[in-house]
């Protein structure tokens, strides 16, 4: 677990480094992080169902020293909204001792917990009890995966009835429980304005739309698009919303 936390330590004060002295040029467009989660979500999910399969050893392996030190820096690639939260205070320090600073003091926070965790699970491997932490890593997987098919926007689109909009100019509330109204309908063929308010501060706080990372509140102009579908959804993926352009009659 020492090894562990010393590369997760480790990765983080690097990224931070990195995010403070190049600021936002280093993050990643909602494609790439998209792809990052489900990546990230098989991984977890192929954890829980190892962890289901697991048996007691006789003589229990120690733990290989080089790979706990790689697995604990690969942390730095799963997505969390508490974790790029810190990286946006680091890309927005400007230097890479801010950038630094600010993610080895998460990384020094959270270790405590994480080394509270990582014993429970090691007594739990070797109960009946590893099944329902297995089970769990599992839906976590499955539930990244999920949230990574949506940023993405590769998920199936709904068939709801959408909320009319009058003109290009279309009001969306942010709020911590998604988007609402969650579909509109726009004129195709003219310019839109996204008007998104923030009604609750949350996840929802900022959107991925048509390509880029958007923090509200704002106003997204979007250039005339054909009658079709567009998808955004929140930083992580969790929620989404939709707005379908209409061709005039």
């Amino acid at each position: 677990m020492g090894r562990f936390l010393a590369g997760r330590f480790c990765s983080h004060v690097l990224a931070g480094a990195l995010l403070g002295l190049l600021g936002s040029a280093v993050s990643l467009p909602p494609a790439a992080r998209a792809v990052t989660m489900v990546v990230a979500g098989c991984a977890v999910a192929g954890f829980g169902v190892r962890l289901m399969r697991r048996r007691p050893a006789c003589r229990p392996r120690p733990p290989a020293r080089l790979g706990a030190f790689l697995l604990g820096a690969a942390t730095i690639l799963v997505p969390c909204g508490v974790t790029l939260g810190v990286e946006l205070t680091a890309v927005s320090s400007g230097t890479a001792l801010g950038g630094a600073a600010a993610m080895a003091g998460f990384a020094l926070g959270t270790a405590p917990a994480l080394a509270l965790l990582g014993l429970l699970l090691r007594g739990l491997s070797r109960t009946w009890l590893a099944l329902a932490a297995g089970a769990a890593a599992v839906a976590v997987g499955v539930w990244t995966v999920g949230s990574g098919l949506g940023l993405g926007g590769w998920l199936p689109r709904p068939d709801a009835p959408a909320a009319a909009a009058p003109s290009g100019r279309i009001t969306v509330h942010a709020t911590r429980d998604g988007y609402r109204p969650g579909i509109v309908t726009a004129p195709a063929g003219v310019p839109v304005e996204l008007v998104f308010a923030v009604a609750e501060a949350g996840c929802t706080g900022t959107v991925a739309i048509d390509g880029r990372d958007v923090r509200l509140p704002a106003t997204v102009r979007l250039p005339p698009r054909p009658p079709g579908t567009l998808r955004y959804s929140c930083s992580m993926g969790m929620y989404q919303g939709f707005v379908r352009f209409v061709a005039a009659n």
